[in-house]
């Protein structure tokens, strides 16, 4: 309608069509086209009367009604009206435009595009659709009551240390109430790094806000839910040591923290093109001196044009909640279900735990120096944290299968010693060469004490070694056999030789005849 009220206006002063055409842009066909019911109504151009826009206006309604009412030139919007009331149940399921658009097209037979059903739904469904655009504008926010936090992308940088190009982020974190912002450049967006950021933005504001905001991603919250969100271990237990309480954003809803949402283009455009820096730790140093001289000092529109670092030492410092005497310490969760060989992967190290949880699912606390296995919320094993390897307990296998870790050749020479000289004798001999090899051997010789007594192995044993055979199997056989005192003076104990060695003199009887 405008573009025809300026063609008539030129038209009406007197132009010709080649001056209009220059002055507007507008082919001269196209000219042709709307002039064409101006003269067959016998209107002539320049007659010296003023313009007058409510007749004109008029006259194109008249001539061109597909101009005001777009349903007028719309071909294929009466076959899309035919399912008007389908269309919408379908907003009232919450249905994309898209969505609707195809199932037009494949399940009803409407050949129409999106963009028709688009400007179908935005003319018949108008107050439906300015309803969804609406916002309500949100109050004051009280002084040390919410902080927003996000990540944002700030570019591509040049790391001097390894001459790769990676991808810098922002963690970024604003008090809502005074806008004062907290900026720190990451290279990794993992666990680690996320609450790391948390403590440095508390340490940099000297305090904490009472509720947090932040988006649904995994370090934060594990599963995102309007009513009950389930935050993440490790960020639950940073907010619980400062006491936060963790307020997701509802999905896609970008809006519920616009504060931190918009100062992004900011700081990728004033802190960080444009800009070389030597180190990520450098990087991470010009951004806190940017939040304080830079961002700290301008003046904020949403602030009537106050400082944020003005507003924030005068209003809001005070009201943080102190922060603990101590340190966070960063705590990393990881889940995994433990191996056959009783350990569970955590990190780059595998760690124990009890044989009986063998492919059982088992949650794994890492904290410092300290690795903690839960299970069913009880901790059943604790290591000291490893950056590879293993860490293993021989406790947390049976018995039966740590006997032949166990029982080393230290283990075995202090049983010898209890058994005799002649089991140390033999142990000594068998560790001479090779004693990890032969450990089997010298376990089965401490072993026998389970069937015979100390005094008979000791004896077996320096049998064997006279003979020249210090082996398992001959100590064995020796005990066996029952022939470890031959070759030996045994004290008579009243016990005569067989009568058969003896003769008939031994014989108090007559020979009878």
């Amino acid at each position: 309608m405008t573009d025809l009220m300026e063609l008539f206006r030129h038209w009406h002063a007197g132009r010709s069509q080649v001056q209009i055409s220059t002055a507007l842009g507008l082919d001269r066909k196209t000219i042709r086209k709307y002039l064409a019911p101006a003269l067959a109504a016998g209107l002539t151009p320049g007659d010296g009367d003023k313009f007058d826009e409510n007749l004109w206006r008029e006259l194109i309604t008249s001539w061109f009604p597909e101009v005001v009412d777009p349903t007028a030139r719309a071909v294929t919007w009466p076959a899309i009206a035919a399912h008007h009331t389908w269309i919408e149940g379908q907003l009232d399921e919450s249905v994309t435009v898209a969505t609707i658009a195809q199932r037009l097209r494949d399940d009803h037979g409407v050949p129409v595009s999106e963009s028709t059903v688009r400007r179908y739904i935005a003319t018949r469904f108008a107050e439906r659709v300015a309803a969804s655009k609406a916002t309500f504008p949100r109050g004051p926010v009280p002084p040390g009551d919410e902080g927003q936090v996000d990540y944002g992308k700030l570019g591509m940088w040049r790391d001097p240390a390894t001459d790769r190009r990676v991808a810098v982020w922002a963690f970024a974190m604003i008090l809502a109430c005074s806008r004062m912002l907290f900026v720190q450049p990451v290279l990794r967006m993992d666990q680690t790094s996320w609450c790391a950021s948390h403590v440095a933005a508390f340490e940099f504001f000297g305090g904490a806000p009472a509720r947090m905001v932040c988006d649904n991603l995994k370090t934060g919250v594990d599963r995102p839910d309007l009513y009950d969100p389930q935050i993440n271990r490790a960020y639950a237990e940073l907010a619980d040591f400062y006491q936060v309480l963790i307020d997701p954003a509802r999905a896609g809803k970008p809006k519920d923290k616009p504060r931190i949402e918009r100062p992004m283009p900011y700081i990728r455009d004033s802190f960080f093109r444009g800009r070389e820096f030597t180190s990520l730790t450098q990087m991470q140093a010009a951004a806190l001196a940017w939040c304080t001289d830079v961002y700290g000092r301008h003046q904020h529109r949403g602030l009537g044009g106050a400082h944020p670092a003005v507003v924030f030492d005068a209003v809001e410092k005070h009201t943080l909640t102190p922060l603990p005497p101590r340190r966070f310490e960063p705590v990393v969760y990881s889940t995994g279900k433990l191996a056959p060989d009783c350990h569970v992967k955590a990190g780059k190290a595998l760690y124990s735990a009890p044989w009986q949880l063998i492919g059982r699912r088992l949650l794994v606390r890492t904290a410092g120096d300290v690795v903690q296995i839960f299970h069913d919320e009880q901790v059943v094993a604790t290591h000291v944290r490893r950056l590879s390897g293993r860490a293993t307990n021989p406790e947390h296998y049976p018995p039966e299968k740590t006997a032949f870790t166990l029982q080393t050749v230290v283990w075995c020479r202090v049983q010898a010693e209890q058994i005799g000289p002649g089991a140390v004798a033999i142990v000594d001999e068998l560790s001479q060469v090779n004693a990890i090899h032969r450990l089997r051997s010298i376990q089965g010789i401490i072993r026998l004490r389970s069937r015979y007594d100390d005094a008979r192995i000791d004896a077996a044993c320096a049998r064997a070694l006279e003979v020249g055979d210090p082996r398992y199997r001959t100590v064995k056989g020796i005990l066996v056999a029952g022939t470890e005192h031959d070759g030996q003076d045994v004290a008579d104990a009243g016990v005569t030789a067989p009568a058969l060695l003896r003769g008939p003199a031994a014989f108090d009887t007559e020979r009878s005849a």
